[in-house]
């Protein structure tokens, strides 16, 4: 069984060491001015889809320099800038010159995974998200990425770390103009936004549930150790939901409680929803990791079974086969004088003997439990 457990160990240490390896390759040096921008290595160009809309009409447009942002951005109307990529240092800082972002929000844009969180600043207020995505693969069922959100008065900046579908339910409404979103300000879209992204949230859960119950089945019938990496793999996931949901829950808190400017009274109505959200998902992870553990106790349960059942079999055989090998011992000394040596009738007679105590202990073994199925 320890060879089970430092299987399980060395699983989730490799997963460990890759995810401090990513948090590493992107983060400035010790000791750098604050707002240094390091970029990860292999991002994603960004992309820029900018919308401006009023309550009487929507205009989408794909940006590619700043010129272009510039004369996009008109007094009417509100504006949204979403960003999906972060490999180019330029474009981040001709948008953050554009819109005034002070340059510890450009850093914790870029610096990714960030813990979510909510920060005020001036004239904005930030917020840091974390998206899910299920991708279903054994070893790494669910992806985790960052949704950096920035609220303005009249605008809202969406920096995602690659193109993403998770908003395109918000832009499309935004097309279609239906519900209040044209005619709300920009703290309703960045309800909306967040509503999207904690959405994500229940259908991945349930999927996990799903894979809970399929390995629940498998551990009592035939536990492997690819059974044990996928359930490491799982509890991992878990583990790194909890790390997301519970920060972000709070930053959510405080927004309802005020601590920072930019929403409304009667979007907070519909931010209670979204941490509603987020408190039934917190809820429903730490259940689930709940099972995951008793999961592995079972495993390795079941692995301490199956060893002792194969060692009671082994020490039942042993017991049978030690009369025998004494009496065989017994009439193979070389004396001279055995009176039994002489006999016509003694060779067939041990045989004898020693089948039937074999087929005694045998029976009597069986008749205990200890060979074949147990006594009820």
């Amino acid at each position: 069984m320890a060879g089970w457990k430092d299987n399980l160990g060395k699983t989730q240490h490799k997963r460990r060491r890759r995810e401090r390896h990513r948090v590493a390759k992107n983060k400035p040096p010790a000791g750098s001015s604050p707002g240094t921008l390091v970029l990860a290595e292999g991002g994603a160009a960004p992309r820029i889809l900018a919308t401006r809309y009023t309550p009487e009409g929507h205009e989408e447009r794909q940006i590619h320099d700043a010129r272009e942002l510039a004369n996009f951005c008109k007094p009417d109307g509100l504006l949204w800038i979403d960003v999906q990529g972060l490999g180019d240092r330029a474009t981040l800082e001709w948008i953050g010159k554009n819109f005034g972002l002070h340059p510890l929000v450009l850093a914790d844009i870029v610096h990714v995974p960030q813990r979510p969180k909510c920060e005020a600043y001036e004239d904005a207020t930030f917020l840091v998200a974390r998206r899910l995505r299920w991708k279903g693969d054994a070893d790494d069922p669910v992806d985790e990425r960052q949704v950096s959100l920035v609220l303005g008065q009249r605008h809202v900046l969406s920096f995602q770390e690659g193109a993403d579908d998770v908003l395109e339910p918000v832009r499309a409404r935004l097309a279609q103009g239906t519900g209040k979103l044209r005619a709300s300000g920009p703290d309703y879209l960045v309800y909306a936004l967040l509503d999207a992204i904690i959405d994500e949230y229940l259908p991945i859960l349930d999927k996990l549930g799903l894979r809970l119950e399929e390995l629940e089945e498998r551990v009592v019938a035939s536990p492997t150790r690819e059974l044990l990496r996928e359930l490491a793999a799982l509890r991992h996931d878990l583990i790194a939901i909890r790390r997301d949901v519970w920060p972000q829950r709070e930053a959510l808190h405080a927004l309802l409680r005020g601590d920072v400017g930019g929403i409304g009274e009667p979007v907070k109505i519909y931010l209670r929803d979204v941490h509603d959200h987020c408190v039934q998902v917190a809820e429903m992870v730490e259940i689930y990791r709940e099972i995951a553990a008793g999961l592995l106790n079972i495993y390795m349960t079941s692995i301490a079974n199956r060893t002792n059942e194969v060692m009671k079999v082994l020490t039942v055989m042993s017991t049978i086969f030690i009369p025998l090998t004494f009496l065989v011992g017994v009439w193979g000394m070389n004396f001279e004088h055995m009176p039994e040596l002489g006999w016509r009738f003694g060779y067939g007679l041990v045989w004898l003997f020693m089948l039937v105590l074999a087929g005694v202990l045998f029976a009597y073994f069986r008749r205990r439990g200890w060979i074949g199925r147990e006594r009820d």
